[in-house]
């Protein structure tokens, strides 16, 4: 995908005001440029954005739109300092299986679906492993698409600490459309 399919805008204070940072592609860390980050345009692309350097810490995906506060992208602070734009394969279908033990044990449930409530539908409220076996999918930490936010792409994750989570607990999932 060309540069120009994606940009984002970062602004220090709420309502996009304050010093503003832009970014055309991925960035390992933009903190130098922002002291704190309270509003944010995304003009194009898709994009997942990080609370420290080098792709680590909470992340949050953002689509195209304005999220006039941190509140707006379900930010737990004004702190983010790296960003990762996110590829469509086109005529790519959604396929996931989870697992509720480490390295693709137990139970299996598939699924090509949204899903608000892993607990109403599955019966679990932990997930341990999972394989991604087409699209993009995003993890939520509690139901109805709240909470922490894990960004899965096509791969296996043996557990919970391969999609950047220190516990199991995943409680809806959604797949991430263009």
């Amino acid at each position: 995908m060309d540069k120009c399919c994606h940009l984002i805008i970062f602004y220090e204070d709420k309502n996009f005001q304050g010093r503003r940072y832009e970014c055309d592609s991925d960035c390992s860390d933009f903190h130098a440029y922002l002291n704190r980050c309270n509003s944010i345009h995304v003009e194009s692309g898709a994009w997942v954005v990080y609370e420290r350097p080098n792709f680590m810490g909470c992340q949050y995906v953002l689509t195209r739109g304005e999220y006039l506060d941190y509140h707006r992208w379900m930010g737990l602070n004004d702190r983010l300092c790296s960003c990762k734009t996110i590829h469509f394969v086109s005529g790519s279908e959604y396929k996931i299986q989870l697992y509720d033990k480490g390295d693709f044990g137990g139970q299996v449930y598939k699924t090509t679906e949204d899903c608000p409530s892993v607990v109403d539908r599955f019966r679990t409220r932990e997930v341990h492993s999972c394989k991604v076996l087409d699209g993009i999918w995003i993890f939520y930490e509690h139901p109805n698409y709240r909470g922490r936010q894990y960004l899965l792409e096509k791969g296996e994750y043996r557990k919970p600490v391969d999609w950047g989570a220190v516990c199991p607990t995943v409680q809806s999932i959604k797949r991430l459309t263009e």
